[in-house]
């Protein structure tokens, strides 16, 4: 199809132009979809430093508190003792390069019920002949740590076994809601919704690094460029390549 604007001449070949049309809006929206990662991980960052500042809660007081976001790296405090013997090991987690996994033990609650604690990372054998066996402080104890609310469902590559029986048990993921119910039927004994990350002073703690986000705000923003970056050399392109306005451009140069 040919038309023409003044001196500026158009020939749209209908496949060119039906490309860039679908092309263009996709890579726009995936733009404007960065931009709102990078508002939610900016709000989450927020949140999180807010909550350092706020002194521990039980767990208990914690479910006051109905929304996931609002428990989000919520300061809280137990007491009780760490049953040495039960606890998963959360596969695949890299720290310094290394392989290793992250260690979550059973702890009783001294006021009832239990809670999954995540301890922190320890080193694994690439080879996976054998599984990491941290030692657990005996006895009572009171730790501190903050409850994690998963963002976002966790993936999963396969189905995960739910045993109670088999301790320790590797798994890819925590799945609160399936594994709770399952513990708590074994234990009859409730087991809190949510798991909590140890503070490094706590006792029990292992290698203790927890990342807020796992994309930082600022990569999202480049993201966001890059999208909108080639939106607009594909417009760019689609003119040039369809009309003669890098001819004219050359001719007033000239």
């Amino acid at each position: 199809m040919r038309a023409s604007l003044g001196s500026l001449e158009l020939d749209l070949e209908w496949r060119t132009t039906l490309l860039v049309v679908l092309l263009v809006p996709v890579l726009i929206a995936l733009g404007f979809w960065q931009l709102e990662r990078e508002g939610e991980k900016r709000e989450l960052l927020a949140r999180f430093e807010a909550r350092q500042a706020a002194a521990p809660v039980t767990v208990d007081g914690a479910l006051a508190a109905q929304e996931a976001e609002a428990l989000a790296y919520l300061p809280v405090r137990l007491r009780g003792r760490y049953l040495a013997e039960r606890y998963l090991l959360l596969d695949n987690r890299v720290q310094g390069g290394r392989f290793g996994y992250e260690v979550v033990s059973l702890f009783a609650r001294e006021d009832g019920g239990y809670a999954l604690v995540n301890r922190g990372w320890v080193p694994g054998d690439p080879a996976r002949r054998s599984l990491p066996a941290p030692a657990s402080p005996a006895g009572v104890v009171a730790i501190t740590g903050q409850l994690y609310v998963p963002p976002d469902p966790p993936y999963l590559l396969g189905e995960q076994s739910r045993g109670v029986d088999d301790w320790p048990r590797v798994v890819q993921a925590l799945e609160m809601a399936p594994l709770g119910d399952a513990l708590a039927a074994d234990l009859g004994a409730p087991v809190f919704p949510w798991s909590v990350r140890l503070d490094a002073s706590a006792p029990g703690a292992l290698a203790v690094d927890w990342p807020v986000v796992n994309v930082s705000p600022a990569k999202h923003r480049g993201y966001a460029v890059q999208w909108f970056a080639m939106a607009a050399v594909l417009g760019l392109f689609f003119v040039l390549r369809s009309s003669n306005l890098w001819a004219l451009l050359r001719g007033r140069q000239a």
